[in-house]
């Protein structure tokens, strides 16, 4: 008897090996969209809107690029989704964690056209995860004890970060940065109290960290040009009522001088509200919107530095840095809670004016300044920046540190192929497999060098069969060296975020055997 259609006629259903066909064709593409960008001699992708102004971007963090991708594949979707999580949990491995999934499905796709049952590879790949993940927990070094080594640590973590991006050519100037501004935050991973505010022209080179908070903001005519021991009150307010606000209002006069009054009581009520916010006893008024010229005036008048149109980022970030709160009623001045500084003066950066806090309330408030040839370069450098931050905060809260350059992926793929020799059954071809993905990621990081990757994941695999080994891959001289000495180190933290995730995604994606895409819903037709 045959079945009538159970979906309605534009949905579409995929089944067995087809759709798990579909699920890996569509993983391992976006692994190999991003997989040149990996390791410190990736390349860069240019990504170009098809929005209003077709804006650029130039980039090689894996989260951005495949943030701007606008994927169909459900499995790609599955990727694309870890990356944004790694980029919001450590920041760094972005890349790495799409490949190393897009490796491992590779690897399962052959086992599947071999006849081994998904199930049975993903219990071999959970413990192989488990097992590499001990592999470098025994592995990781913690030298939070002896501040000076910690210190040099931190450094070579922000270099190791940067050595991949477009700030690869001052990293240490960079790295230095990074961590003086990491450092402050005393074991803080909230990054809001470090701004970095980009200004084209000038080099990279010329970046530097400011302690205090920067306004991108020009101080007023007439007004004090320098305070200190300032009192500042961040507001949010409308400070521009010498006009009828009323949309669509008509007010009728019969005469000219009515009009006047209109206008002389619209003036008074601004007064009135001046003097309010004078009555807190400040020096300095920061408001989100827009102060008009009277306002400004009076203000004036009465030395009182005032600054318009501050944006909100900027105003949440002042008021967390002064130690002061947003205010937007000025009726009872004792619960405003006023914000602080040593000194706030006007100082230039190239050719713009800006307004510097200094001495704020909050010690660990910083600002770092990029400048740069255009903004595509000031965009990409502070989304390295950004990268380095985050996992330098994570590793000051999570002290362990591995060695980088394929050093702890050679290590837990020696490990991984200890344990397959000792399973028996189908599943250890699984650990096999995984032990062969982790060997792919020192395997694509010396390919986009231009080396001779057999040759050196051999070299590398006969090294890590000696005790205490230290050898990685050196794309510089392009053989293996000493990762200890060459300062190559990365943090613990982001690794096994990156294995973890990686296993837990090519997992889910193992698990299809369907793939059911509905009909589009229709409108109907209201007649």
């Amino acid at each position: 008897m045959a079945v009538e259609r159970l979906l309605k006629d534009e949905a579409t259903e995929e089944k067995g090996d087809r759709a798990r066909m579909a699920s890996f064709v569509g993983a391992m593409a976006i692994a190999d969209v991003v997989k040149t960008t990996l390791g410190p001699k990736g390349m860069d992708k240019i990504l170009q809107s098809t929005g209003r102004g077709r804006t650029v971007t130039v980039t090689n963090d894996g989260a951005t690029i495949l943030k701007s991708l606008h994927i169909d594949n459900p499995a790609a979707k599955v990727l694309v989704d870890i990356s944004k999580v790694q980029d919001d949990e450590v920041g760094d491995g972005t890349t790495s964690v799409v490949v190393l999934a897009g490796e491992l499905l590779r690897e399962a796709e052959k086992m599947v056209n071999a006849k081994i049952h998904p199930m049975t590879i993903i219990a071999g790949y959970r413990m192989a995860a488990e097992c590499a993940r001990n592999a470098l927990l025994q592995k990781a070094m913690d030298n939070k004890q002896d501040p000076e080594k910690f210190t040099s640590d931190l450094m070579n973590i922000a270099m190791t970060t940067l050595s991949s991006k477009i700030l690869s050519q001052d990293k240490e100037h960079f790295a230095k940065l990074a961590v003086d501004a990491v450092v402050r935050l005393k074991g803080s991973t909230n990054l809001d109290s470090i701004q970095i505010i980009k200004k084209a022209g000038g080099s990279l080179k010329d970046s530097f960290l400011d302690e205090g908070f920067i306004l991108d903001k020009k101080i007023g005519i007439g007004q004090p040009k320098r305070i200190e021991n300032a009192k500042i009150l961040v507001a949010n307010t409308a400070m521009d009522t010498d006009k009828v606000k009323i949309y669509g209002a008509r007010v009728r006069v019969d005469s000219m001088a009515r009009v006047a009054e209109i206008e002389g009581a619209e003036k008074e009520k601004m007064r009135e509200k001046v003097q309010k916010i004078i009555a807190h006893g400040i020096n300095c008024f920061v408001n989100r919107q827009l102060i008009y010229n009277f306002p400004e005036e009076l203000f004036a008048d009465a030395g009182i530095l005032a600054i318009e149109h501050a944006d909100f980022d900027g105003i949440e970030r002042l008021a967390l840095v002064t130690g002061g709160e947003i205010a937007s009623t000025f009726d009872n001045p004792e619960s405003v809670k006023l914000g602080h500084c040593k000194l706030i003066e006007e100082i230039m950066i190239g050719e713009d004016k800006l307004i510097h806090f200094s001495g704020v309330a909050m010690g660990q408030a910083c600002t770092i300044v990029l400048r740069g040839a255009s903004s595509h370069v000031l965009d990409e450098a502070e989304r390295s920046l950004h990268d380095a931050l985050c996992v330098l905060s994570q590793t000051v809260n999570d002290s362990r540190v591995l060695l980088g350059g394929g050093w702890p992926e050679m290590v837990m793929a020696k490990e991984v192929d200890e344990l397959a020799r000792k399973t028996p059954g189908k599943k250890a071809h699984a650990i096999e497999a995984f032990s062969r993905a982790l060997q792919a990621i020192p395997t694509i990081i010396a390919d986009n060098a231009g080396l001779d990757s057999a040759e050196l994941i051999s070299q590398l695999r006969a090294e890590h069969h000696k005790e205490r080994t230290n050898a990685g891959i050196d794309v510089i001289t392009g053989g293996v060296g000493d990762m200890e000495k060459l300062g190559i180190s990365e943090s613990f933290k982001v690794k096994q975020a990156v294995l973890l995730s990686a296993t837990e995604a090519s997992e889910m994606i193992l698990r299809v055997d369907e793939i059911i895409t509905c009909a589009p819903r229709r409108r109907e037709d209201r007649m």
